[in-house]
């Protein structure tokens, strides 16, 4: 366990980390440059207690690559975790208001309780851990303008710094064997229980994670739900049907 305490003297420098080509490219320009860095920190979000949130490819890169890898570069990896999960606040029953009792269910697109709850609380406590003056270390490229524009106090784009665009940063990575293998049917990370998920992650879950699949047909089961969307448009029981249908007629057209 790292510890840092409130009197340390010196600013620190930590590099906020999805494991991303983004957030991996600004960790090695760091080490490239000779930039100040503390550590990194991800924060995983999980779906119950024993099963992560990430798509099982992203996590076994993270942890058996990744992780070991930047320990060897010399840069600690803080991980950090709820103690809520998803599936504790999906069941989870609204407490006031017309929908009191009802199970939260699936989170809204835009207005994600899993992302306030399960990802910003973890590090906004942690932060809080910190002396006022520590800088972060965020992966926005060179190319995102509208991103650039929303970085706060203390907060630095070593991509902008360093001129690196996503295909740039995307192509460090892979050049440092950092790239995750996510990249080879998508170009977004998160969770794969996301209602922003594109229709090309989902039908990987669906052909490589049967297991995780069915997880959300039965959470698409549960009666009392506040909503049965899991998206903006579809049941998860929709896109599930789908998906059965494609498949049907590619067996026919073979």
């Amino acid at each position: 366990m790292i510890t840092i305490s409130k009197e340390k003297k010196k600013t620190l420098h930590i590099a906020s980390c999805s494991f991303g080509k983004d957030s991996l490219a600004t960790i090695l320009l760091a080490l490239e440059h000779g930039e100040p860095l503390d550590e990194a920190v991800y924060c995983e979000v999980m779906f119950d207690k024993r099963t992560s949130g990430e798509v099982p490819e992203h996590r076994a890169f993270i942890y058996e690559t990744a992780i070991p890898r930047l320990e060897q570069l010399g840069v600690p990896v803080r991980v950090l975790r709820s103690d809520k999960t998803y599936l504790d606040l999906f069941a989870g029953a609204i407490t006031r208001g017309p929908k009191k009792g009802l199970r939260r269910g699936f989170p809204l697109c835009g207005h994600c309780y899993v992302q306030r709850d399960c990802k910003l609380r973890p590090i906004r406590r942690y932060k809080r851990t910190l002396t006022p003056d520590t800088e972060q270390y965020v992966g926005i490229a060179s190319d995102e303008p509208v991103r650039l524009r929303r970085l706060q106090e203390n907060q630095v784009s070593l991509l902008e710094k360093y001129h690196y665009t996503e295909e740039d940063a995307k192509q460090l990575c892979q050049k440092a064997g950092l790239l995750s293998p996510v990249y080879a049917f998508t170009d977004r990370g998160g969770c794969w229980f996301c209602p922003n998920a594109k229709r090309k992650e989902l039908r990987h879950l669906y052909d490589h994670h049967p297991e995780l699949w069915a997880r959300m047909l039965e959470l698409q089961a549960m009666p009392g739900k506040v909503s049965e969307k899991f998206n903006r448009t579809e049941r998860f029981s929709d896109i599930d049907a789908a998906f059965r249908k494609e498949d049907a007629l590619c067996q026919k057209a073979a």
